[in-house]
Formats: C-alpha cells, sequence, structure tokens
C-alpha cells in the first residue's frame, strides 16, 4: 500500500480507533461533535459513546485506509472497514476543528 498522507488529527484518530482505545475515540470529538452513520445523527460524547460501544470501538473494527482527500478543514478516507457489526469499503469525511474531530460521516465507500 502506498503511504497515504493523513493529516492530523485524523491519522491519530484512525491509530486510535485501530487500536480500540474507546477514551481515544471519544477526546478526539470536540464536546458537541457529531457521529453521522449512514443518517443516523448521534452528537455529542455520551450519544457517540452509546453508539461507539456497540457498532464502532466496540464491535473492535479496523479501518485501512486507501484513499485520502483534503480540502482545507475536510478530510475525507476512504478504506476497507472490518469489523464484528459491519464489514466493507467505506468512506470515512471528517470536519476538524483546532486539533480535534467536530464531524465524522460514514457512508459507503
Amino acid at each position: 500500500m502506498s503511504d497515504l498522507q493523513i493529516p492530523e488529527p485524523v491519522a491519530g484518530f484512525i491509530d486510535t480507533v485501530n487500536a480500540h482505545d474507546g477514551q481515544g475515540f471519544l477526546d478526539a470529538f470536540t464536546t458537541d461533535g457529531v457521529v453521522d452513520d449512514w443518517g443516523r445523527e448521534f452528537t455529542g460524547h455520551e450519544a457517540i459513546k452509546a453508539w461507539s460501544d456497540k457498532e464502532f470501538i466496540g464491535a473492535t473494527g479496523i479501518l485501512t485506509p486507501e484513499e485520502v482527500t483534503v480540502d482545507g478543514n475536510n478530510v475525507t478516507v476512504i478504506g476497507d472497514w472490518r469489523s464484528t457489526h459491519a464489514n466493507g469499503r467505506s468512506s470515512f469525511a471528517f470536519i476538524i476543528d483546532g486539533d480535534r474531530l467536530s464531524r465524522m460521516t460514514i457512508r459507503e465507500g
């Protein structure tokens, strides 16, 4: 695989996810951060944690990035997602706010 140039904080976030670090995952988001998982929105750490414990970090997912697009504070990573909850090529679109993520939108890659 080629060496993708994934900017921070997205690169660190992917490492955190792949390490199944639930607290690090939450800490990557702003306090009013949003996860949009195929149209279902989870706002704030409590809602994101409830979703993640079941479907993301709790599903021991691994993201293998294959493509990255950077447009200012918008970073989109397309890659292979493997977990006990869902599998397949997925698009993770992030909005960066300082050193945190204000939004992660998951769609089909």
